[in-house]
């Protein structure tokens, strides 16, 4: 793998991407041309890709790979690509009768060299979906990958170095002393997506330059199973929603609310949904391993408070394994799915993000009750209603907020071109995807244009008489 860099290069390097930025602002040629290399250099490398990623977490299945990494990121190539010449065009403003004949535009602008630190848990997707917004928008790129996925952080930059010049995309690796100093640069913009308390201290490290900042983190994101919904079908898109990726999601479901008239069937439910997708689990090969010892010896904690507090706890694929068996699972890090009933808000598993396989169901008597349990957390990344009746869900939407919403499934809006993807809060600062994302490292520059002869003209001191008047009449 690639040595890290060290803490010294960072700034030559910042300051390089600058230079050359300014020598030559990228139009539209060389976008749309960057973006048509990497899209075929990617495509080229997706086994490779594939084989990174499996390193990094001792296992991922290749089709969550297929899904997640290449058909997003490939997708948003080509939504770009398809766009582009739209997004770069002047938008026309009006400038209200009061300033005729002036007339006004708001001018998309590259702002200069951004900077992006991508996570671990979809390690492709978020550094690279973020990076061709920022290459279409006209900008240098300074990325600087997840250090606990090292061998895919290491093909992102050899990825990156055959697609772009050294002066217009560099890759910074290393752990978290580089990524502290990375985010202290002055970049023009700088994206950040990973954990909530990791957020603040990047936007803390951003304040001294008043670099603008994007934050993409998480938060407690809820499903929420409303007593009309059929239960077969919430329970199938639920566990897609919690599971994949072994619930190293973001938008994934951190905790179902379900009516309490159906809670007992919607365990039992759930639990013939596990063992329909993941079978015995001997040697699950769709199931993702947890990215690291320190990331299962949390989630493990969480476990062993639950039941220090007397809660259920269910493992539907593991219950009855012995502990020369569950060693087994352990060595690999494979976290089985993990079922808490009716945990209370002191719980660990209520506390915080739970970002793994265990998924607490509690019951709820009213929506109104449900909508207060969701009130009682910090606004979540996603929010996911279940119900056919309108009303329903519209109130849900209309007294609860989130950076997200999929009604009647999960994850789906993340993949949505056109919709923009950020939080709100604890959950996020601004956006990205799509149209969304290029606005985002842009500076949308207004530009008022006067005409030769402009009523601006008559509009000076002494305020007298007519001029008075016109004033006054103005001001109505």
């Amino acid at each position: 793998m690639t040595a890290d860099t060290p803490l010294d290069e960072l700034t030559a390097t910042r300051e390089r991407l600058r230079r050359a930025w300014q020598a030559r602002k990228p139009d539209y040629a060389q976008r749309s041309a960057d973006l048509a290399r990497l899209r075929d250099a990617f495509r080229a490398q997706v086994p490779a890709m594939d084989a990174a990623i499996r390193a990094d977490f001792g296992h991922r299945s290749e089709h969550e790979n297929l899904l997640s990494e290449a058909m997003i990121t490939l997708a948003e190539i080509d939504h770009t690509l398809a766009q582009l010449r739209r997004w770069m065009r002047p938008r026309r403003a009006a400038v209200g009768w009061r300033f005729w004949p002036a007339r006004a535009q708001v001018r998309p602008e590259p702002v200069g060299v951004v900077g992006i630190l991508s996570p671990w848990n979809y390690p492709v997707n978020l550094a690279l979906v973020p990076l061709v917004s920022a290459i279409a928008a006209g900008n240098h790129v300074y990325l600087k990958p997840s250090e606990h996925t090292p061998h895919t952080s290491a093909w992102l930059r050899e990825l990156l170095a055959q697609v772009f010049p050294a002066d217009r995309v560099a890759v910074a690796l290393g752990g978290p002393e580089l990524g502290a100093a990375f985010a202290a640069q002055p970049f023009d913009h700088l994206l950040f997506t990973g954990s909530t308390a990791v957020g603040r201290k990047v936007m803390a490290a951003a304040a001294p330059n008043l670099t603008p900042v994007t934050l993409e983190l998480g938060g407690k994101a809820p499903a929420i199973v409303c007593a009309d919904f059929p239960l077969p079908r919430a329970v199938s898109r639920i566990a897609t929603g919690k599971w994949f990726n072994a619930g190293q999601t973001c938008i994934g479901v951190d905790y179902v609310l379900v009516d309490a008239a159906r809670h007992g069937a919607f365990v039992d439910a759930i639990q013939a949904e596990l063992r329909a997708r993941y079978g015995d689990f001997n040697d699950p090969r769709d199931y993702t391993r947890i990215i690291n010892d320190a990331q299962y010896a949390r989630l493990r904690g969480y476990v062993d408070d639950a039941r220090a507090r007397g809660l259920t706890v269910i493992e539907p694929l593991t219950g009855d394994l012995d502990d020369a068996a569950r060693a087994r699972l352990a060595a690999q890090r494979i976290f089985p799915p993990t079922l808490v009933l009716d945990p209370p808000a002191q719980a660990e598993v209520m506390r915080d993000e739970i970002f793994g396989p265990i998924l607490p169901i509690v019951s709820y008597r009213t929506l109104d009750e449900a909508i207060a349990r969701i009130h009682a957390l910090d606004r979540p990344l996603a929010l996911y209603p279940f119900s056919d009746d309108n009303a329903a869900v519209e109130k849900i939407l209309a007294h609860t907020l989130a950076g997200g919403v999929t009604v009647n499934d999960t994850l789906m809006h993340f993949g949505a071109r056109d919709l923009p993807f950020g939080g709100i809060g604890p959950s996020g600062i601004g956006a990205i995807h799509g149209r969304t994302g290029f606005d985002t490292f842009s500076k949308l520059l207004p530009v008022f244009r006067q005409r030769r002869f402009a009523g601006s003209d008559l509009l000076k001191p002494p305020y007298r008489g007519t001029l008075d008047k016109m004033v006054r009449w103005l001001a109505k």
